[in-house]
This record gives structure tokens, sequence and C-alpha cells, in this order.
């Protein structure tokens, strides 16, 4: 879940669009009314018409840090490791 509860697509841009260590799983909040111009993603990147495929599960490297914005506030499970 996104902000407010909304939904998340995971995305990764499309081959030829940018290089393969830039092919990262990228998390974008799914916008409630119209599709914009563009999309964002957690971690800022603007992801256009055309560039990106959405997936359908887990899979390929993610975007850290997409991950990183999309954990819950506060102390998490790694806070008391090791």
């Amino acid at each position: 879940m996104g902000e407010n509860g909304g939904m998340l697509a995971l995305v990764r841009l499309r081959r030829g669009v940018v290089g393969e260590s830039r092919r990262v799983c990228h998390l974008i909040p799914v916008p409630a009314g119209p599709v914009p111009e563009h999309l964002t993603a957690l971690c800022g990147e603007a992801i256009f018409p055309g560039e990106a495929e959405v997936l359908d599960g887990l899979c390929g490297m993610p975007c850290h840090a997409c991950l990183v914005r999309s954990a819950p506030p506060g102390q998490g499970f790694l806070a008391n490791a090791g």
C-alpha cells in the first residue's frame, strides 16, 4: 500500500530505455484520478508512457530508494538486529 492506503504498482524500465544496471523495479503509487503526464516512483524517478513494463510479481533487482521510502515509519525489524 502507498501513502494514504493507496495501491502501489511494481514497474521496471524497458530494455533500451536505460542500461541493464538501471533496470530496477520501482514502486509507483497508482493515481486515483486521471492518469498524469508521467508517474513518479517513490524514489522520485519520473516514468513516462511507454518507458516501463508493469510487473505481475516480484522479480529482478529492487530500487533500494523505493524500498526505503515504502517502509513504515518508526523502528523496524532491523532496529534490534545483531
